[in-house]
Protein backbone atom coordinates (compact mmCIF):
# COMPACT_ATOMS: atom_id res chain seq x y z
CA UNK A 1 0.00 0.00 0.00
CA UNK A 2 2.74 2.70 0.81
CA UNK A 3 3.44 2.25 -3.41
CA UNK A 4 0.05 3.19 -4.27
CA UNK A 5 0.47 6.40 -1.38
CA UNK A 6 2.76 7.44 -3.28
CA UNK A 7 2.18 6.59 -6.93
CA UNK A 8 3.60 3.60 -8.93
CA UNK A 9 6.24 4.15 -11.18
CA UNK A 10 7.25 1.57 -13.90
CA UNK A 11 10.40 0.55 -11.19
CA UNK A 12 7.26 -1.00 -8.89
CA UNK A 13 6.12 -3.42 -12.49
CA UNK A 14 9.54 -5.00 -12.81
CA UNK A 15 10.99 -2.56 -15.24
CA UNK A 16 14.01 -0.41 -14.29
CA UNK A 17 14.38 2.27 -17.28
CA UNK A 18 17.64 3.45 -15.80
CA UNK A 19 19.02 0.32 -15.53
CA UNK A 20 18.30 0.68 -19.32
CA UNK A 21 19.54 3.74 -19.94
CA UNK A 22 22.86 2.86 -17.98
CA UNK A 23 23.26 -0.34 -20.70
CA UNK A 24 22.78 1.61 -23.67
CA UNK A 25 25.67 3.50 -22.46
CA UNK A 26 27.78 0.81 -21.55
CA UNK A 27 27.29 -0.94 -24.99
CA UNK A 28 27.57 2.56 -27.19
CA UNK A 29 31.23 2.15 -27.67
CA UNK A 30 31.34 -1.94 -27.76
CA UNK A 31 29.17 -1.76 -30.94
CA UNK A 32 31.11 1.49 -32.47
CA UNK A 33 33.99 -0.82 -32.62
CA UNK A 34 32.45 -2.61 -35.30
CA UNK A 35 31.34 -0.14 -37.73
CA UNK A 36 32.10 -0.04 -41.14
CA UNK A 37 33.10 3.10 -42.92
CA UNK A 38 29.43 2.82 -44.38
CA UNK A 39 27.70 3.10 -40.90
CA UNK A 40 26.49 6.39 -40.66
CA UNK A 41 24.00 6.49 -37.32
CA UNK A 42 25.29 6.58 -33.73
CA UNK A 43 24.15 4.11 -31.22
CA UNK A 44 21.04 5.26 -29.22
CA UNK A 45 18.43 6.09 -32.07
CA UNK A 46 15.40 4.98 -33.19
CA UNK A 47 17.16 2.83 -36.29
CA UNK A 48 20.39 2.06 -38.08
CA UNK A 49 21.49 3.70 -41.20
CA UNK A 50 24.24 2.15 -43.71
CA UNK A 51 25.19 3.51 -46.99
CA UNK A 52 25.44 1.24 -49.42
CA UNK A 53 28.51 1.03 -51.57
CA UNK A 54 26.45 0.15 -55.24
CA UNK A 55 29.99 0.98 -57.06
CA UNK A 56 31.33 -2.51 -56.43
CA UNK A 57 28.04 -4.43 -58.17
CA UNK A 58 26.71 -4.60 -61.24
CA UNK A 59 23.11 -6.43 -60.23
CA UNK A 60 23.53 -5.92 -56.34
CA UNK A 61 21.06 -8.52 -54.06
CA UNK A 62 20.21 -7.62 -50.33
CA UNK A 63 20.31 -11.27 -48.50
CA UNK A 64 18.72 -11.40 -44.85
CA UNK A 65 18.42 -14.02 -42.52
CA UNK A 66 17.02 -14.08 -38.95
CA UNK A 67 18.32 -17.05 -35.65
CA UNK A 68 18.52 -17.36 -32.33
CA UNK A 69 20.72 -19.05 -29.69
CA UNK A 70 18.31 -21.41 -28.42
CA UNK A 71 18.57 -23.18 -25.44
CA UNK A 72 22.35 -23.02 -25.14
CA UNK A 73 21.40 -19.90 -23.45
CA UNK A 74 20.54 -22.70 -20.32
CA UNK A 75 24.24 -23.30 -20.38
CA UNK A 76 25.11 -19.81 -20.11
CA UNK A 77 22.95 -18.73 -17.32
CA UNK A 78 23.92 -22.06 -14.97
CA UNK A 79 27.79 -20.90 -15.56
CA UNK A 80 27.09 -17.44 -15.44
CA UNK A 81 29.26 -16.75 -18.68
CA UNK A 82 27.81 -14.46 -20.92
CA UNK A 83 30.97 -13.34 -22.81
CA UNK A 84 30.95 -15.61 -25.71
CA UNK A 85 27.17 -16.65 -26.09
CA UNK A 86 27.20 -13.34 -28.37
CA UNK A 87 29.09 -14.77 -31.08
CA UNK A 88 27.04 -17.52 -31.30
CA UNK A 89 23.98 -15.29 -32.58
CA UNK A 90 26.20 -13.56 -34.74
CA UNK A 91 27.02 -17.25 -36.36
CA UNK A 92 24.17 -18.80 -36.63
CA UNK A 93 22.95 -15.75 -38.91
CA UNK A 94 26.54 -14.84 -40.70
CA UNK A 95 26.57 -18.52 -42.07
CA UNK A 96 23.40 -19.02 -43.34
CA UNK A 97 23.83 -16.45 -45.78
CA UNK A 98 27.35 -17.37 -46.56
CA UNK A 99 26.47 -20.37 -47.98
CA UNK A 100 24.79 -18.67 -50.54
CA UNK A 101 27.95 -16.12 -51.32
CA UNK A 102 26.71 -13.14 -49.41
CA UNK A 103 28.62 -10.97 -47.55
CA UNK A 104 27.68 -9.75 -44.15
CA UNK A 105 27.35 -6.16 -44.00
CA UNK A 106 25.61 -5.37 -40.92
CA UNK A 107 23.98 -7.09 -37.72
CA UNK A 108 21.02 -6.14 -35.27
CA UNK A 109 20.45 -8.21 -32.12
CA UNK A 110 17.63 -8.23 -29.74
CA UNK A 111 17.91 -9.34 -26.10
CA UNK A 112 14.66 -10.04 -23.63
CA UNK A 113 15.65 -10.42 -19.75
CA UNK A 114 13.81 -10.73 -16.46
CA UNK A 115 15.92 -8.50 -14.94
CA UNK A 116 18.00 -5.89 -16.41
CA UNK A 117 22.06 -6.09 -15.33
CA UNK A 118 23.33 -3.17 -17.32
CA UNK A 119 26.89 -5.61 -16.59
CA UNK A 120 25.48 -8.74 -18.11
CA UNK A 121 24.06 -6.81 -20.93
CA UNK A 122 27.56 -5.64 -21.73
CA UNK A 123 28.85 -8.52 -21.32
CA UNK A 124 26.36 -10.43 -24.15
CA UNK A 125 27.07 -7.49 -26.13
CA UNK A 126 30.71 -7.68 -25.91
CA UNK A 127 30.00 -10.92 -27.57
CA UNK A 128 28.14 -10.21 -30.23
CA UNK A 129 30.30 -7.71 -31.07
CA UNK A 130 33.78 -10.12 -31.01
CA UNK A 131 30.90 -12.03 -33.68
CA UNK A 132 30.26 -9.42 -35.99
CA UNK A 133 34.38 -8.41 -35.63
CA UNK A 134 34.76 -12.37 -36.73
CA UNK A 135 32.29 -11.73 -39.24
CA UNK A 136 33.57 -8.34 -41.01
CA UNK A 137 29.80 -6.38 -40.11
CA UNK A 138 28.72 -3.68 -38.23
CA UNK A 139 26.87 -4.20 -35.53
CA UNK A 140 24.01 -1.54 -36.01
CA UNK A 141 22.08 -1.67 -33.36
CA UNK A 142 19.85 -3.74 -30.95
CA UNK A 143 16.63 -3.67 -28.86
CA UNK A 144 16.93 -4.74 -25.20
CA UNK A 145 13.97 -5.77 -23.70
CA UNK A 146 13.14 -6.25 -19.69
CA UNK A 147 10.13 -8.52 -19.56
CA UNK A 148 9.40 -9.18 -15.60
CA UNK A 149 7.24 -12.27 -15.78
CA UNK A 150 7.85 -13.97 -19.22
CA UNK A 151 11.55 -14.59 -18.13
CA UNK A 152 12.71 -15.09 -14.74
CA UNK A 153 15.35 -12.62 -13.08
CA UNK A 154 18.43 -14.61 -14.13
CA UNK A 155 16.58 -15.56 -17.93
CA UNK A 156 17.27 -13.93 -20.86
CA UNK A 157 16.63 -14.89 -24.70
CA UNK A 158 18.85 -13.67 -27.50
CA UNK A 159 18.03 -13.47 -30.81
CA UNK A 160 19.83 -11.84 -33.56
CA UNK A 161 18.87 -10.39 -37.44
CA UNK A 162 22.17 -10.02 -40.52
CA UNK A 163 21.73 -8.43 -43.74
CA UNK A 164 24.52 -9.25 -46.34
CA UNK A 165 24.96 -8.55 -50.34
CA UNK A 166 25.87 -10.84 -53.34
CA UNK A 167 26.42 -10.23 -57.61
CA UNK A 168 23.52 -11.82 -58.44
CA UNK A 169 25.62 -13.56 -61.17
CA UNK A 170 27.21 -14.91 -58.54
CA UNK A 171 25.15 -16.11 -56.00
CA UNK A 172 25.44 -19.97 -54.94
CA UNK A 173 22.09 -22.00 -55.20
CA UNK A 174 23.61 -25.31 -55.68
CA UNK A 175 21.14 -25.48 -58.75
CA UNK A 176 24.43 -26.80 -61.25
CA UNK A 177 25.52 -29.27 -58.44
CA UNK A 178 25.57 -33.11 -60.21
CA UNK A 179 26.34 -36.42 -59.63
CA UNK A 180 30.01 -37.39 -59.55
CA UNK A 181 30.59 -33.91 -57.60
CA UNK A 182 32.54 -33.53 -54.20
CA UNK A 183 32.20 -32.36 -51.03
CA UNK A 184 34.58 -30.99 -49.04
CA UNK A 185 34.07 -30.94 -44.87
CA UNK A 186 34.99 -27.90 -42.50
CA UNK A 187 35.17 -28.70 -39.14
CA UNK A 188 33.07 -27.32 -36.68
CA UNK A 189 34.24 -25.87 -33.06
CA UNK A 190 32.13 -28.39 -31.41
CA UNK A 191 28.53 -28.37 -30.63
CA UNK A 192 28.04 -25.01 -32.15
CA UNK A 193 24.41 -24.00 -31.31
CA UNK A 194 22.25 -27.40 -31.84
CA UNK A 195 20.33 -30.34 -30.42
CA UNK A 196 21.00 -28.36 -26.95
CA UNK A 197 17.89 -29.61 -25.25
CA UNK A 198 18.74 -33.20 -26.14
CA UNK A 199 22.51 -32.67 -25.20
CA UNK A 200 21.53 -30.88 -21.47
CA UNK A 201 18.89 -34.03 -21.17
CA UNK A 202 22.05 -36.37 -21.49
CA UNK A 203 24.67 -34.65 -20.02
CA UNK A 204 22.76 -32.66 -17.03
CA UNK A 205 19.89 -34.82 -15.92
CA UNK A 206 20.85 -38.47 -17.80
CA UNK A 207 24.39 -38.89 -16.75
CA UNK A 208 23.93 -35.86 -13.54
CA UNK A 209 26.79 -34.26 -14.63
CA UNK A 210 27.15 -30.09 -13.28
CA UNK A 211 28.52 -27.76 -15.41
CA UNK A 212 31.54 -27.65 -13.55
CA UNK A 213 32.48 -31.19 -13.96
CA UNK A 214 35.91 -31.68 -15.53
CA UNK A 215 35.95 -34.58 -18.08
CA UNK A 216 38.87 -36.33 -19.00
CA UNK A 217 37.92 -37.21 -22.23
CA UNK A 218 37.04 -33.68 -23.26
CA UNK A 219 39.89 -32.30 -21.72
CA UNK A 220 37.77 -29.83 -19.74
CA UNK A 221 34.35 -29.33 -17.90
CA UNK A 222 31.07 -30.12 -19.37
CA UNK A 223 29.99 -26.66 -19.22
CA UNK A 224 32.84 -25.24 -21.08
CA UNK A 225 32.51 -27.61 -23.81
CA UNK A 226 28.93 -27.08 -24.29
CA UNK A 227 29.73 -23.07 -24.11
CA UNK A 228 32.50 -23.48 -26.81
CA UNK A 229 31.11 -20.90 -29.34
CA UNK A 230 29.83 -21.55 -32.63
CA UNK A 231 32.42 -21.47 -35.23
CA UNK A 232 32.04 -18.14 -38.33
CA UNK A 233 33.25 -19.29 -41.82
CA UNK A 234 33.23 -15.93 -43.15
CA UNK A 235 36.80 -14.55 -43.21
CA UNK A 236 38.31 -18.02 -44.74
CA UNK A 237 35.13 -18.53 -47.91
CA UNK A 238 34.30 -15.08 -49.11
CA UNK A 239 38.41 -14.79 -49.98
CA UNK A 240 38.12 -18.14 -51.74
CA UNK A 241 34.65 -16.91 -53.48
CA UNK A 242 36.89 -14.23 -55.01
CA UNK A 243 38.96 -16.92 -56.38
CA UNK A 244 38.52 -18.22 -60.08
CA UNK A 245 40.88 -21.08 -59.51
CA UNK A 246 37.70 -22.78 -57.84
CA UNK A 247 33.99 -23.49 -59.12
CA UNK A 248 31.95 -23.36 -55.81
CA UNK A 249 29.22 -25.14 -56.62
CA UNK A 250 27.13 -25.08 -52.78
CA UNK A 251 27.77 -24.63 -49.70
CA UNK A 252 25.83 -26.16 -46.71
CA UNK A 253 25.79 -24.41 -43.69
CA UNK A 254 25.55 -27.60 -40.67
CA UNK A 255 22.33 -25.53 -38.58
CA UNK A 256 19.21 -27.56 -37.15
CA UNK A 257 18.67 -31.02 -38.82
CA UNK A 258 22.33 -31.57 -39.10
CA UNK A 259 23.74 -33.56 -41.59
CA UNK A 260 20.66 -35.23 -42.54
CA UNK A 261 18.26 -32.53 -43.04
CA UNK A 262 20.58 -29.29 -44.43
CA UNK A 263 22.09 -30.92 -47.41
CA UNK A 264 19.21 -32.27 -49.42
CA UNK A 265 18.16 -28.04 -49.35
CA UNK A 266 20.65 -27.46 -51.67
CA UNK A 267 20.50 -30.31 -54.16
CA UNK A 268 18.98 -30.27 -57.69
CA UNK A 269 16.38 -33.23 -58.58
CA UNK A 270 18.15 -36.03 -58.95
CA UNK A 271 20.95 -35.56 -56.88
CA UNK A 272 21.79 -37.28 -53.67
CA UNK A 273 24.29 -37.30 -51.13
CA UNK A 274 27.08 -39.94 -49.80
CA UNK A 275 29.08 -39.48 -46.62
CA UNK A 276 31.77 -41.60 -45.86
CA UNK A 277 31.50 -41.94 -42.59
CA UNK A 278 35.36 -42.40 -41.24
CA UNK A 279 36.72 -39.84 -43.75
CA UNK A 280 36.49 -36.67 -40.58
CA UNK A 281 37.45 -36.66 -37.31
CA UNK A 282 34.27 -36.39 -34.47
CA UNK A 283 35.23 -34.66 -31.86
CA UNK A 284 34.54 -36.67 -28.45
CA UNK A 285 31.39 -34.70 -27.40
CA UNK A 286 29.57 -36.33 -29.71
CA UNK A 287 30.88 -39.85 -28.82
CA UNK A 288 30.41 -39.14 -25.36
CA UNK A 289 26.81 -37.97 -25.86
CA UNK A 290 25.55 -41.41 -28.02
CA UNK A 291 26.96 -43.25 -25.77
CA UNK A 292 25.44 -42.30 -22.54
CA UNK A 293 22.25 -41.64 -23.81
CA UNK A 294 21.81 -44.75 -26.10
CA UNK A 295 20.93 -42.54 -29.73
CA UNK A 296 20.29 -44.34 -32.75
CA UNK A 297 23.14 -43.10 -35.28
CA UNK A 298 20.60 -41.87 -37.37
CA UNK A 299 18.92 -39.58 -34.37
CA UNK A 300 22.50 -38.45 -34.47
CA UNK A 301 22.69 -37.24 -37.66
CA UNK A 302 20.14 -35.85 -37.66
CA UNK A 303 20.26 -33.68 -34.26
CA UNK A 304 24.05 -32.84 -34.29
CA UNK A 305 26.70 -31.49 -36.89
CA UNK A 306 29.16 -34.45 -35.73
CA UNK A 307 32.11 -32.69 -36.26
CA UNK A 308 31.36 -31.37 -39.73
CA UNK A 309 30.36 -27.15 -39.72
CA UNK A 310 30.28 -26.17 -42.95
CA UNK A 311 30.14 -28.15 -46.64
CA UNK A 312 31.38 -26.75 -50.31
CA UNK A 313 30.82 -28.77 -53.21
CA UNK A 314 33.09 -28.73 -56.24
CA UNK A 315 33.77 -30.91 -59.27
CA UNK A 316 35.40 -33.72 -58.72
CA UNK A 317 38.38 -32.11 -60.45
CA UNK A 318 38.77 -29.52 -58.08
CA UNK A 319 38.27 -31.18 -55.31
CA UNK A 320 42.61 -32.08 -54.49
CA UNK A 321 43.54 -28.33 -55.39
CA UNK A 322 40.71 -27.35 -53.08
CA UNK A 323 41.98 -29.65 -49.91
CA UNK A 324 45.39 -27.80 -50.73
CA UNK A 325 44.28 -24.74 -51.00
CA UNK A 326 42.73 -25.25 -46.94
CA UNK A 327 46.09 -26.52 -46.45
CA UNK A 328 47.95 -23.67 -47.11
CA UNK A 329 45.74 -21.87 -44.83
CA UNK A 330 46.61 -24.45 -42.21
CA UNK A 331 42.66 -24.89 -42.46
CA UNK A 332 41.75 -28.25 -41.76
CA UNK A 333 39.58 -29.58 -44.44
CA UNK A 334 38.20 -33.00 -45.41
CA UNK A 335 37.27 -35.22 -48.51
CA UNK A 336 33.84 -36.04 -46.95
CA UNK A 337 32.07 -37.30 -49.75
CA UNK A 338 30.39 -37.20 -53.09
CA UNK A 339 27.30 -36.47 -54.81
CA UNK A 340 25.06 -39.32 -56.95
CA UNK A 341 21.83 -40.37 -58.46
CA UNK A 342 18.96 -40.35 -56.21
CA UNK A 343 15.97 -37.90 -54.44
CA UNK A 344 18.00 -35.28 -52.09
CA UNK A 345 18.36 -38.10 -49.45
CA UNK A 346 22.08 -38.45 -47.74
CA UNK A 347 23.55 -41.81 -47.41
CA UNK A 348 26.16 -43.09 -44.61
CA UNK A 349 28.57 -45.24 -46.13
Amino acid sequence: MAGLEKGLTYAHSGVDIDAGNRAVDLIRQIAQSTFRPEVLSNLGGFSGLFALDLTRYQKPVLVASTDGVGTKLKIAVLMNRHSSIGIDVVAMCVNDILVQGAEPLFFLDYLAMGKLAPEKVAAIVAGVAEGCRQAGCALLGGETAEMPGIYSPEEYDLAGFVVGIAERAKIINGSRIKPGDRIIGLPSSGLHSNGYSLARKVLLEEAGYQVDTYHHALGRTVGEEMLVPTRIYVSLILPLLEKTDFDILGMVNITGGALRENIPRILPPGCAVALKKQSWSIPPIFSLIQEIGRIKEAEMQRVFNLGLGFLLIVPNKEASALLSYFNRQKEKAYLVGEVIPGNKEVVFV
